[in-house]
Order: C-alpha cells, then sequence, then structure tokens
C-alpha cells in the first residue's frame, strides 16, 4: 500500500456488513472509506455517540424548518463546519445545498483530497426539513 493510500486510510464499510467471500467484516479503503466517512458525518446528530457527544453535524437541527432557500444555506453552513472539523484528509471547496421534491434538501459537496489532490464530489438528499 502507497503512503497516500494508507493516509487515505481503511475502515469497516458503511453500512455496516460481512465479506461474503471470508465471512470477515466488510472493509472499505481509499476513497471509498473517505465519501462513506462524509456520509456518516452527515447523518449522526451531535450527542448521539456517547464517547464522542460532538462528531457529527448539526443540520438535524433543522428538521422542522420550512424548506426554503435560507435553511438551505444554513444546512450548507453546517455540512461545510462538520466536515472541517471532522474530516482532516479532505479539504472543502464547495457545498450547495438547495431545496428538493418532497422536503428533502439536495445537498453537493465538492472536495479535495488532500493527499493526493484529487477532487471529488458527492451528492445527497437529506429528509431533514418538511415543505
Amino acid at each position: 500500500m502507497s503512503i497516500d493510500q494508507e493516509y487515505l486510510g481503511r475502515g469497516w464499510s458503511f453500512p455496516f456488513g460481512f465479506d461474503s467471500a471470508d465471512g470477515g467484516v466488510s472493509m472499505s479503503t481509499g476513497e471509498e472509506n473517505i465519501r462513506q466517512c462524509i456520509a456518516i458525518i452527515l447523518s449522526t446528530k451531535p450527542g448521539e455517540r456517547q464517547m464522542l457527544p460532538t462528531f457529527g453535524c448539526r443540520i438535524h437541527e433543522l428538521l422542522f424548518a420550512p424548506n426554503t432557500k435560507a435553511t438551505s444555506a444554513l444546512i450548507a453552513h453546517h455540512v461545510r463546519e462538520a466536515l472541517a472539523l471532522w474530516e482532516p484528509r479532505i479539504e472543502v471547496t464547495d457545498v450547495n445545498a438547495h431545496p428538493g421534491p418532497n422536503g428533502t434538501v439536495e445537498v453537493r459537496v465538492d472536495y479535495v483530497i488532500t493527499a493526493t489532490r484529487a477532487t471529488q464530489s458527492i451528492t445527497q438528499a437529506l429528509s431533514t426539513v418538511n415543505r
């Protein structure tokens, strides 16, 4: 494994599962591990993890907020803040959030992996707001 790949990391896959080939825990590595960690950060509410109570993203505070551009801007702020704090392997270059259908907010995160300088993006529909 190269130094860059070591820095990118290896961990249990998300969602958690078992490898059908050897029965062990499924693992993710490299860029996929980073994508999965971003998803974990965004889906975790601060206070949810007893041993790490500040871990997560504050978007869950907006559960009953109206699905407006202002709420989307606040979600983008919370996403940027959480990733800067909890995912040191990336530099966030842009976060774009906008109201989606059926009370969702579409969030796109553009980032650069610091070890390789590769640009990546992830798009996620968050069901955190009402219409």
